[in-house]
């Protein structure tokens, strides 16, 4: 009868604990039923908050390490996010450690007073250090944070780093352009336009597009930022984000590395997840959010009700046909063993290597490319501008 009594407790608690999770992954929801264009709404606000609150990563990563190694020395936490918030130099970090600090005093439990600053602190991040707290081991959970912030900085270096070379090619390519357009192309047309020769097919739409920037130059930079705005709008509406995310992930050879960083991004995530003590269910909500794609948000989603229908994880995820082999056997292994957490930061490493070597490879190819692309552009702009040259004869009797 006793055992009886304590299993029951013990499922109360795990209930307990998976809607306590549930509540953070899935944020506060307003009792009112939605209304079209509400989930609009919110991912405006939501990106202007993370916006006017955003923190670098690299002083997260450093706050984190720094608060694991205060509290494990023995301080409590309220002293160490105050001595943290003195020492700060980020202006808006600091004033929301301040306010942490005194929530602490006032008795809000560690995860309850970050929760209060969304922008800041992410779902994930609130999760886990509610996960440290309910499991007491709340040094290991920021360690863990730390490590994972790190990885997920190094990432984005690494991303960064492949996509900004042919970003500034293509904006020193533009700005080339563009300089040839107003001062050279104008010239060689006013000494044709004085030849009183006729211009070839092709050097006379260069004349004109030449005209339409000099005289619209204004309007042609009004035109490019109302479509930058349009479009950063269009993705924060559902279909519009969906359709915006699918392209990125089918764009030669830079889609392949979006990929290879969200299967990363969310086998470290789940991983830590999972072994911090998450329930499945709610590691999956916050995962939706994690993977910063609409289609594998959606596909996550897909996959966490086919678990609640009693699927495996590995199951789920396949049935999406989203995830790759390599990762879903890994997780069968992992579920076959008990050993899940662990095969999904294997996972995470070599998708990680991955990586690495994508990167390393673009960075040996593109670089030519560009050079022979950009080279090749500027060439046929200036055939073009010559052209008439050719026909010098012609224009000089012409003029004549």
């Amino acid at each position: 009868m006793s055992e009886k009594v304590s299993m029951g407790a013990e499922q109360k608690r795990d209930l307990e604990k998976e809607a306590a999770f549930a509540k953070i992954a899935l944020g506060k929801k307003k009792k009112k039923k939605k209304e079209w264009g509400d989930d609009f709404i919110e991912e405006l606000q939501g990106s202007i908050v993370k916006m006017r609150t955003r923190v670098p990563l690299k002083v997260m990563v450093f706050f984190t390490r720094q608060l694991a190694t205060m509290f494990a020395a023995g301080l409590t936490l309220e002293k160490s996010v105050s001595n943290l918030s003195i020492e700060e130099k980020n202006p808006k970090f600091k004033k929301a450690l301040e306010n942490i600090s005194d929530d602490i005093r006032k008795g809000y439990s560690l995860s309850d007073a970050m929760e209060k600053h969304p922008g800041i602190f992410s779902t994930l991040y609130v999760a886990l250090v509610k996960a440290g707290e309910v499991s007491g081991s709340l040094q290991d959970i920021l360690d863990e944070l730390a490590n994972y912030l790190e990885n997920i900085s190094d990432t984005n270096q690494k991303v960064v780093s492949a996509l900004t070379y042919p970003f500034l090619v293509l904006g020193f390519l533009i700005v080339v352009i563009l300089v040839m357009l107003i001062k050279i192309v104008p010239s060689f047309a006013d000494v044709y336009a004085q030849l009183g020769s006729k211009l070839p097919g092709p050097t006379q739409k260069l004349v004109d597009i030449s005209e339409l920037v000099q005289n619209n130059w204004l309007g042609v930079l009004l035109a490019f930022g109302l479509f930058l705005i349009v479009m950063w709008f269009i993705g924060l509406t559902k279909r519009g984000g969906y359709a915006i995310d699918s392209f990125k992930l089918n764009f030669p050879v830079f889609g392949t590395l979006l990929k290879y960083t969200i299967f990363n991004k969310f086998s470290k995530t789940m991983g830590i997840l999972l072994g911090a003590g998450v329930p499945v269910i709610p590691s999956m909500m916050l995962l939706q959010r994690i993977v910063d794609n609409k289609v594998y948000a959606a596909s996550v989603k897909l996959a966490s009700e086919y678990i609640r229908d009693g699927y495996t994880i590995s199951a789920s995820l396949r049935i999406t046909e989203r995830f790759p082999s390599i990762m879903l056997q890994l997780l069968t292994t992992g579920e076959e063993t008990g050993e899940i957490d662990n095969l999904l930061h294997k996972t995470s490493d070599f998708y990680s290597k991955q990586i690495d070597a994508i990167v390393n490879r673009m960075t040996s190819i593109i670089e030519p490319v560009m050079i022979i692309f950009v080279g090749g552009l500027i060439l046929l702009i200036l055939v073009i501008t010559y052209l008439p040259i050719f026909y010098m004869g012609q224009a000089m009797r012409s003029g004549l």
